[in-house]
């Protein structure tokens, strides 16, 4: 299969973390790939980037960044582009991302992604400003379905139908987080395999999977567990879609050993495989019968379903939420 916008299937990687630094640059394991959190390095020198030169010296790293702010009321600033750019020459990242989300107003960073409302006007917004920075930055621009815990009610259209949309008209990558489906099926009680379903393939440039908290009434994007089962079964269906892509497991908060982040790797790997050889079998004309997955959207609370009524009925007109992504 050729490489989906020109870019590399670089396996199974894990974030760089703070904790791990010391194993890593000691034993040197086998890892895939590193991906950063690109705000973290945005600095004139010291030790974050003597250490990410390290890294460097043996494996690929990517970046991921938490302040582009594609949605917010002012585009990105020149200053952080060029920011981005001076930290790109030393990475040599294959693509950039950031996330479909707004976290910046002028003056203050509020530190937290926040969700966009899915309308024309939004797209029309984003897109522009993914089309610029894309070419500012002479780098695959791939953005992230992020994870939110209200909507805004003035959306005309459901969450994968807008991704899907500045992904085609802006000609970017997706950076598709499969555990944000979940979380968001969850939490606004959609089905996350028809999220999955309906978004461009061939636009998938990289793949998170990662731990969250469940809190009963909704489920918080922590980054802080392993991946549960109904998101493995999620991840692979998208495999089978999209064959092999680029797949990073977050562990963020309450941060294990190494070796525990390897041993979900591992498990990504090995999930990974086995949807692939049923991808390349339909892309061969086989005929491979259609993995059975639950019917309709995770189980949600009553209280969800009550608080959902309550707010179509006349509370309050518009939320806000966001996944918020802890940085090493």
């Amino acid at each position: 299969m050729p490489h989906r916008l020109g870019l590399p299937d670089l396996g199974v990687g894990v974030g760089l973390r703070v904790p791990h630094y010391r194993h890593i640059l000691a034993e040197r394991p086998p890892v895939d790939f590193f991906e950063i959190i690109s705000e973290n390095f945005m600095i004139q020198g010291g030790k974050p980037l003597h250490h990410l030169d390290r890294v460097l010296e043996t494996y690929r790293v990517v970046q991921h960044g938490v302040s582009m702010s594609i949605g917010g009321p002012t585009p990105p600033s020149d200053e952080y582009l060029a920011g981005l750019r001076k930290l790109m020459a030393r990475t040599r990242t294959p693509w950039l991302s950031d996330h479909f989300c707004w976290c910046a107003v002028p003056g203050a960073n509020l530190h937290d992604l926040l969700p966009l409302p899915f309308t024309e006007e939004a797209i029309s917004v984003v897109v522009d400003r993914a089309k610029r920075i894309q070419d500012t930055l002479g780098v695959r621009l791939a953005l992230e379905n992020a994870s939110s815990y209200m909507s805004f009610t003035s959306s005309t259209m459901p969450e994968w139908e807008f991704i899907s949309r500045v992904a085609d008209a802006a000609d970017i990558g997706l950076l598709f987080d499969v555990n944000n489906v979940y979380v968001a099926a969850y939490n606004h009680g959609f089905d996350p395999y028809e999220f999955v379903a309906n978004v461009p393939h061939e636009r998938i440039v990289q793949i998170h999977l990662a731990g969250h908290t469940n809190l009963g009434k909704y489920i918080i994007d922590t980054h802080s567990d392993h991946v549960i089962d109904p998101v493995w079964d999620l991840y692979r269906f998208t495999i089978e879609r999209t064959g092999p892509v680029s797949t990073l497991i977050e562990w963020d908060d309450d941060i294990p050993d190494f070796s525990t982040l390897a041993a979900e790797a591992e498990k990504a790997r090995t999930v990974r495989s086995a949807a692939a050889l049923l991808f390349d079998r339909r892309q061969r004309g086989e005929l491979v019968p259609e993995a059975p997955h639950p019917a309709g959207p995770p189980p949600i609370s009553p209280a969800i379903v009550a608080s959902h009524r309550a707010w179509h009925q006349g509370g309050p007109r518009d939320g806000i939420g966001g996944e918020s992504e802890a940085a090493p």
